[in-house]
């Protein structure tokens, strides 16, 4: 039986650039940063959030064929990749302390039906959300 997630993949030019700016900016840690051969296996995660981590994964890694590895490359430079959504209890207060860090936001706070979100990109161009969901909205009536 699955239960949950505990792995999923962030796509990188330079591993070492992207875990700086998790852990810099992000205040996200380190979990792991070893070697396995040719690759460098590296992840970070919410410090509120142990067991559920971002693996920063080179673009020029093994496991893609170059013909992938070069589509991939493209996708993430022309920042079309959407990595997913961070919850938060202060939309606001983080967008203001992050975006103070450089941390680029391409939609500043709005309200929105699930609550208050705001978009913003990585160091790679791969995009997420930050959400302050609503205290009303219940997903599975809601949603279900």
């Amino acid at each position: 039986m699955i239960k949950g997630l505990g792995i999923t993949t962030v796509w990188t030019f330079d591993q070492q650039r992207t875990k700086a700016f998790f852990t810099e900016k992000l205040d996200f840690e380190v979990c792991s940063d070893f070697a396995v051969g040719d690759m460098r296996w590296v992840t970070v995660g919410a410090k509120d959030q142990p067991g559920v981590e971002l693996a920063l994964m080179s673009l020029d890694g093994p496991g893609l064929d170059p013909e992938s590895a070069e589509a991939l490359k493209k996708l993430v430079a022309k920042g079309v990749l959407g990595a997913g959504a961070f919850r938060t209890d202060d939309c606001r207060g983080d967008y203001e302390r992050f975006r103070a860090r450089g941390v680029e936001f391409v939609q500043e706070p709005k309200e929105r039906p699930y609550g208050i979100e705001a978009i913003f990109r990585d160091d790679n161009g791969n995009w997420y959300s930050l959400t302050e969901r609503s205290e009303e909205l219940d997903f599975s009536k809601d949603f279900g």
